[in-house]
């Protein structure tokens, strides 16, 4: 049986995945993923919410308000050592997304808020990229639109890549309270790819009491949602590790808890 919080990819097709908080059951996080051939489109409406295009792979345009941002994206895997492209977008925006390659593209949203936000092309040179962990805990990750950039309301997004035979998000945290400074409420969704793609990984989530405890294997392109709890993952050998999350919450600041029968292996 598919566990509820797991987001099985199309194999085929444009629309990869699609989160929507209503299919969550959640309030914030919204995440799709699409394949585009060369020269195909997409139209996207944020309406009341903010938006985040990631291009993962592939080069695409990207055109809001009449004004091209051209030529967005360099990457060929999202296992290249290089940061993506991204585009942020506020609330009442018409987003027009054209493949100049073939690509692949996450659309990243949440509630947008009052403020007058503006459209900003999230430099790639610019993203702080940094390694956490040590040993088989070593994985890299790369800031896209972290807690302390000021141009979203609510809005996290943030890839990492853990290598083969690896642990991640470890020692188990979580973010399900909203105690600033000590923790903070972010609902979250994992994305999921596997080099070589025929590859699986598990991802387990689970809360003290075990009123929450899925363990998901998750294949290439799957989605596994975080309503709560503790969220680790692991790679198995042979397998590299990417994952793409999406975080969003009543307030923009990310503050983790790590499950303290576990935390003494960071002490």
């Amino acid at each position: 049986m598919v566990s509820p919080l797991l987001a099985k990819a199309s194999p085929t097709g444009r629309e990869i995945v699609n989160v929507t908080p209503e299919r969550a059951g959640w309030t914030h996080v919204g995440f799709r993923a699409l394949r585009l051939a060369a020269s195909e489109s997409e139209a996207v409406e944020t309406g009341e919410r903010e938006l985040c295009v990631v291009v993962l792979t592939g080069t695409v345009d990207v055109t809001i308000d009449g004004e091209i941002h051209s030529n967005l994206g360099t990457r060929n895997s999202v296992f290249d050592e290089v940061p993506p492209a991204a585009v942020y977008v506020p609330s009442g925006k018409v987003v027009h997304i054209r493949a100049v390659r073939a690509a692949e593209v996450a659309l990243c949203s949440a509630p947008a808020d009052a403020r007058n936000r503006k459209v900003c092309v999230l430099e790639s040179s610019k993203m702080k990229r940094s390694v956490r962990g040590r040993g088989t805990n070593t994985r890299y990750v790369c800031d896209i639109l972290p807690h302390d950039d000021p141009a979203a309301a609510h809005l996290l997004v943030v890839e990492v890549m853990t290598p083969a035979s690896h642990s991640s998000s470890y020692p188990p945290h979580k973010h399900d309270q909203e105690t600033p400074p000590t923790e903070t409420l972010l609902e979250e969704t994992y994305y999921h790819r596997l080099n070589p793609p025929q590859g699986f990984a598990f991802q387990r989530v689970y809360t003290d009491d075990r009123s929450l405890d899925e363990a998901c294997a998750v294949e290439d392109h799957d989605v596994v949602m975080v309503p709560r709890g503790y969220h680790p993952v692991v790679a198995p050998h042979g397998y590299d590790l990417y994952y793409l999350n999406v975080m969003a919450g009543p307030n923009r600041f990310w503050v983790f808890k790590n499950d303290p029968q576990h935390e003494w292996m960071i002490k």
